[in-house]
């Protein structure tokens, strides 16, 4: 490790051992950590994603293209879906879609990740502070369940036109089924969703999320709420990328269960349980000195994040602690 990075690094630890005193015990049952069971998944399983992650890759095309379906390869991947609404301007409210997929028969909820070309969301991963959720739009929830602020008001900005959108297609189309799914902030704005939308959606809904490069959202907590929820989570994690063990759980942050790891020989392996500590998983293999962020945008099967075409985006794989994270590549 070069000697610049030690003073980032000091900075982190006394961030870190400062917070440690102030952060809240969870009032809900923690489910047991586990590390043993490790299975990988089989090639039909891996290949059952392939079409959110798609999805996930195509939230970085504007809007416009998104709801034309007209956005070059991203598109083409999925070419039997249909578009219901589409918005956000990339700086204030990430890019979002929502529209129908008819091979699965279900509604999909997409949203953009972070943008390295636009400082406003970098500063939204900057803000690691937890806080309750917003009762307007989580009705009810009042456990003492806190989240990540930022991620929390960046998806409060497309939520009511997300939650219009899905009940559009749900009434046209007759769907039951909705998914969402997005890559980094997107992926952390999606899980949010995941919890927003069942509170506003008939009573059978199947809801799912599928998240690539996913951040810690919430507190042990929301973490708990999740699992506890008839809610199908996966979180897939590429190799050594840093952003999901960001921000730390020693911050109060945690994950739900539902990891996917890709190792670097390309086998998908299932962690069961929150945070498994298995140096086959992320927690327990990736840490802030040893990383690498370009395995952040993937490839995920093949599928590497980003617009191809029809209004192509950076991604900003770093900053959620608001700091530069020292990167050892492979």
């Amino acid at each position: 490790m070069g000697s610049s990075f030690q003073p980032v690094i000091a900075v982190i630890l006394l961030a870190v051992l400062s917070s440690v005193l102030a952060v809240p015990t969870s009032t809900l049952p923690v489910p047991q950590r586990r590390q043993e069971n490790i299975t990988p998944l089989v090639r039909t399983q891996v290949s059952s994603f392939k079409p959110y992650t798609n999805y996930a890759s195509t939230a970085y095309c504007e809007p416009a293209n998104t709801l034309a379906w007209n956005c070059g390869p991203n598109c083409q991947a999925n070419p039997s879906f249909i578009p219901i609404a589409s918005g956000g301007d990339g700086v204030v409210t990430q890019f979002w879609f929502v529209g129908y997929d008819p091979t699965v028969n279900e509604i999909i909820v997409s949203h953009q990740g972070t943008d390295v070309s636009k400082i406003v969301p970098a500063l939204t991963d900057a803000l690691t502070l937890l806080g309750p959720l917003d009762l307007s739009l989580f009705p009810g929830m009042t456990l003492p369940i806190q989240v990540h602020t930022g991620f929390a008001a960046t998806h409060a900005s497309s939520a009511p036109q997300v939650l219009a959108a899905v009940q559009e297609g749900m009434d046209t189309y007759g769907a039951t089924r909705v998914t969402t799914t997005g890559h980094s902030l997107g992926a952390a704005i999606a899980l949010l969703d995941a919890v927003f939308l069942p509170l506003h959606l008939p009573n059978g809904t199947v809801m799912r999320f599928v998240g690539y490069g996913t951040p810690r959202v919430g507190d042990q907590d929301f973490a708990n709420y999740v699992d506890a929820q008839n809610l199908t989570v996966t979180h897939i994690n590429n190799k050594d990328d840093p952003v999901p063990i960001l921000p730390l759980i020693l911050l109060g942050f945690h994950h739900p269960q539902g990891e996917v790891r890709i190792e670097s020989n390309g086998v998908w392996n299932s962690c069961p349980g929150q945070d498994n500590p298995s140096t086959e998983c992320s927690t327990g293999s990736v840490n802030l000195i040893f990383n690498n962020e370009f395995d952040h945008d993937g490839p995920y099967d093949g599928v590497t994040m980003g617009c191809s075409s029809g209004g192509a985006t950076g991604t900003a794989p770093t900053g959620i602690l608001g700091l530069p994270i020292p990167i050892i590549a492979e």
